[in-house]
């Protein structure tokens, strides 16, 4: 017997016949012996809509009443499944993040969790239950209904899992696992059977949405196993464990074991974001600490920073101007934090730029294995594609370009370093990648 954590995101569950088919998925986990819990998201679009309702009621919406209103959501669906597995003759019950014990901090909006206490959900598994859980939501000390952001569904499934001590973690997505690009763009993306933590931290920070980037970082500090799969096929998915080694088989001989390793592809895949802004301070006195203090007022503004960029200072004029991405819903708050106090840090002028878009080839082996740098910036050039900033990690090379030259450019990165499968087009199932 095991302990498993299922989570299904919007698309698996956008319908009465969609709900259905995943209830007999998870009826038969139950019936094959395993204890199970899952972790469901709003059906379809349903929180997108309730976006836009709110929008048409108030400009600037209250963020508690926005966490009350967005919560509706799981909650619709996590019920609708719990009837479901009991119409297939397994006991199910439902429960909203704070009857499942998520405690989260009191930040509305995003919300990160500070605690898992799933003593209900133990006392469902012990009666032979299946748990339901609404993903996306939890409670903070003042007993206010808390929200945890995009992809919070997913957190709140690894977090369980690590609570729970659960042998794995299935993420089930609309597509067959993690891809070396998003099908959507690049259909001929091939299927990565594993991935380690770290390359998959640089995937998701990079763009990557088959997994959220805080439920990836859980999952690496609790060591949970996350499998990525389909809930529309039986495909074998992607394992995300501590290492490639995690995924070799046990049985097999030293020789093929250590070929296995070193087979291992120098490439994991090619991100891409569209969701990033980029802003420029003009005219900055080159002087110690301008820089410090500029990014003083942007961390206080709350904006989480991604690529720096600082020109040389102009000998004549003794001004630089620096360059810095960070999330569009980020941009006006930032602008008018800095422009708050432009008379005390002396530049120019503030432009900002939301039509960009950021590239990067993420790859364990890429330090160790000279020319990558040189076919990535080969290839953008014979595509046509200009650059206008650069950042690297150990594992990652991002750029950002125009907007609307990220699909071209894309594709062109992914068939140079021959990530292109040979077993026809990917397929996406479901889900409008809104």
């Amino acid at each position: 017997m095991a302990l498993i954590v299922q989570k299904y995101g919007g698309s698996s569950v956008s319908d009465a016949q969609s709900i259905k088919r995943v209830a007999k998925r998870i009826a038969e986990a139950k019936r094959a012996g395993n204890d199970v819990v899952v972790v469901v998201s709003a059906m379809g679009d349903t929180t997108d809509e309730l976006v836009d309702l709110a929008a048409q009621i108030s400009p600037v919406p209250p963020q508690r009443e926005m966490d009350i209103l967005l919560t509706a959501g799981e909650r619709i669906s996590m019920s609708l499944l719990a009837m479901a597995i009991t119409t297939l003759g397994v006991k199910a019950k439902s429960f909203t993040g704070q009857q499942a014990g998520v405690f989260t901090d009191a930040v509305h909006g995003k919300a990160r969790i500070v605690d898992v206490v799933p003593f209900r959900i133990r006392e469902t598994l012990a009666k032979g239950q299946v748990a339901i859980v609404a993903g996306f939501q939890g409670v903070s000390s003042g007993n206010d209904v808390t929200t945890l952001g995009r992809g919070g569904s997913d957190t709140t499934a690894v977090a369980l899992a690590a609570g729970l001590g659960a042998d794995v973690c299935e993420i089930y997505t609309d597509v067959d696992g993690v891809f070396t690009a998003d099908p959507r763009i690049v259909p001929t993306a091939r299927k990565i059977d594993r991935t380690t933590y770290e390359e998959m931290l640089e995937l998701a920070a990079s763009g990557a949405k088959v997994l959220a980037l805080r439920s990836v970082e859980y999952a690496r500090r609790y060591d949970v196993p996350v499998h990525v799969r389909s809930s529309f096929s039986g495909a074998k998915g992607t394992m995300v464990t501590g290492t490639h080694g995690d995924q070799i088989d046990p049985n097999a001989s030293h020789d093929e074991q250590e070929e296995a390793v070193m087979e291992d592809p120098i490439i994991s895949g090619v991100a891409h974001d569209r969701s990033e802004a980029k802003i420029t301070v003009v005219g900055v006195p080159d002087v110690p600490g301008q820089a410090a203090r500029i990014f003083e007022v942007v961390a206080g503004s709350g904006a989480n920073i991604d690529m720096i960029v600082q020109n040389v200072s102009a000998a004549s004029t003794g001004l630089t101007d620096i360059s810095f991405t960070l999330p569009q819903g980020d941009a006006r708050s930032t602008m008018a934090a800095l422009n708050a106090v432009k008379d005390e840090l002396k530049f120019d002028e503030l432009q900002v730029d939301d039509q960009i878009g950021k590239l990067s080839l993420v790859g364990a082996g890429m330090k160790s294995h000279p020319g990558v740098s040189a076919r990535l910036f080969g290839a953008l050039r014979d595509a046509g594609v200009n650059i206008e900033m650069i950042s690297t990690s150990e594992i990652r090379i991002s750029v950002v370009t125009r907007a609307d030259s990220l699909d071209e450019a894309v594709r062109a990165v992914h068939t140079a370093f021959q990530l292109d499968s040979a077993d026809g087009e990917a397929v996406v199932y479901a889900g409008t990648g809104r």
